[in-house]
């Protein structure tokens, strides 16, 4: 009796799961999505506090209405993306390990799953995506790690500099990492960092290919030739192509 208990409650543990994840896999863009973040300092330094008591939400109008505008392009009808900014974070999320190997990723994954359930906020009963901003003062720390975000559970790690020079690159990673929480895949070459041709490229059949004039969001560089790229310096710069559309299921 008590075996079949178990084994029940277990099956409808994984149907819950199975559901999410197809919730998660399966966004209605016809509905709005609300992206709630919350601000970390991750340094501990006094200049970084500084930085996210003046943090607006205001300063994001035109992320939203990037993403916004690309998304009806290819919907070809209203989409409606809210950001909104949730408390202040004192604990970091936990950090992808160096070199990590499957177990280890699938180790931090659950970490920061946990994570995220802790410090989980509704907005408006509803939080379609949060993000956890750790902001670092440039001048000490030069290069920052990699963001990351997970499709199931849609939630991302995101490493920002907390200085008002890098606020064009913090929106560029920040709309990068959203996508991500959407099922957008890097574009890159991880080795070398160069947008793959031609699923990287913002213009795959220019001619002449090289240069490139923008950059494809989720490659994140702009290709000067084919081993060479330089950082967009603004979204504007950026273009979301279709592959990536499709990823995220704006296109068919």
């Amino acid at each position: 009796m008590w075996k079949k208990i178990r084994v029940l409650c277990l099956l409808l543990i994984l149907l819950v799961v199975a559901v999410n994840a197809y919730k998660d896999k399966n966004q209605d863009w016809s509905k709005p999505i609300f992206v709630l973040l919350h601000p970390i300092n991750a340094d501990g330094r006094e200049s970084t506090q500084a930085y996210i008591q003046q943090l607006s939400v205001n300063d994001l109008n035109d992320v939203q209405q990037y993403l916004q505008a690309t998304a009806q392009k290819y919907r070809g009808q209203p989409t409606y993306l809210y950001f909104k900014l949730g408390r202040e974070l004192k604990v970091l999320p936990p950090k992808v390990p160096n070199d990590a190997g499957m177990l280890d990723v699938i180790l931090w994954s659950l970490k920061f799953r946990y994570y995220a359930w802790q410090h989980h906020e509704n907005v408006d009963g509803v939080s379609s995506v949060t993000l956890f901003l750790n902001y670092y003062d440039p001048t000490q720390t030069k290069e920052l790690k990699h963001s990351t975000a997970l499709e199931n559970g849609r939630i991302g790690s995101v490493n920002l500099f907390a200085s008002n020079k890098q606020t064009a690159q913090n929106k560029i990673v920040l709309a990068h990492e959203l996508l991500h929480a959407f099922g957008a895949t890097d574009k890159y070459d991880l080795a070398t960092g160069q947008p793959i041709f031609p699923v990287g490229y913002a213009e795959p059949q220019r001619q002449p290919l090289f240069p490139q004039s923008k950059a494809e969001l989720m490659a994140g560089h702009i290709p000067t030739s084919q081993t060479q790229s330089k950082m967009p310096e603004d979204l504007a710069d950026t273009v979301v192509n279709d592959v990536t559309a499709i990823e995220v299921g704006w296109k068919k």
